[in-house]
């Protein structure tokens, strides 16, 4: 007989974020696979838009609009999330933004900002979704972390602080959680392609990578894909009750050497 019932046939996802980068491959990625998403995020438009697709692609897709940096707006979409699709199975959380700075030098309210969309938000979001797995003696709760809150990297302004504390989060809700049927996660991303960050300008980039050479982070130029930490999510996510990938940090191969030409045999 198996240690734990397996997971429902029917698991919906939640997504905070989910309007572009990491949190849009991933809805894709889920909803291809069958699971039913609720697509979060300020930029509700857009999340409309995906939803659709994923409609006429055979998929079952919710959106509505998410500020999680509001208590009542994370309350509303949850609500919203779970009269459409049921109760919530899995919350992916990938909500936020990067803005380059001097950790002393960035104006402290931009700081703020930062670490309440990073870690503030995925606490609003456990608060109001964990409960309810804990009842059901199952669920995941993902948090997009990053190789930052492992090596801080210089010039990320509040996004190190921010991405060290959502970890933290997320590790210490794996040792409460223990026992509960409900899984803590963190899928950490290596430098990864997405929108976050490029509205900076070249004169604040060009000094930034210069100083992550020098500390040893930029050691190629390859990015992952969005659709790189969506694959990683979906690992974590569809793992078989009873075992729990913990952490999955994701890095970019390097691109292949070339092949030293080969020397002319002595004689030859």
């Amino acid at each position: 007989m198996p240690r734990f019932a397996p997971h429902p046939a029917r698991r919906p996802v939640l997504i905070a974020g989910a309007s572009s980068g990491i949190g849009a491959a991933t809805a894709i990625a889920l909803a291809e696979l069958g699971y039913p998403v609720a697509l979060g995020a300020r930029r509700v438009e857009i999340c409309e838009t995906l939803a659709e697709k994923i409609r006429a692609d055979g998929g079952e897709a919710f959106a509505h609009r998410l500020d999680v940096s509001d208590t009542a707006s994370v309350d509303e979409f949850v609500v919203a999330a779970e009269n459409a699709l049921g109760p919530i199975e899995i919350a992916v959380y990938g909500a936020g933004d990067l803005e380059f700075g001097q950790g002393w030098d960035v104006h402290p309210e931009l700081f703020d900002s930062q670490v309440q969309v990073h870690l503030v938000g995925a606490q609003r979001l456990a608060h109001r979704v964990v409960p309810g797995m804990i009842a059901r003696q199952r669920g995941d709760f993902v948090v997009i972390g990053s190789d930052c809150a492992d090596r801080p990297r210089p010039g990320m302004g509040a996004y190190n602080a921010a991405k060290m504390g959502v970890e933290a989060l997320a590790r210490q809700m794996r040792m409460e959680l223990e026992g509960t049927g409900v899984r803590s996660s963190i899928v950490r991303p290596g430098q990864t392609q997405t929108g976050m960050g490029m509205t900076a300008t070249p004169e604040v980039v060009g000094p930034l990578l210069e100083d992550w050479v020098k500390w040893g982070f930029a050691r190629h130029s390859y990015f992952l894909r969005a659709s790189d930490i969506a694959a990683a999510i979906v690992a974590v996510v569809s793992t078989p009750r009873g075992a729990h990938l913990v952490l999955v940090e994701v890095q970019p191969e390097a691109p292949l050497k070339t092949p030293a030409p080969k020397k002319d045999s002595e004689g030859e």
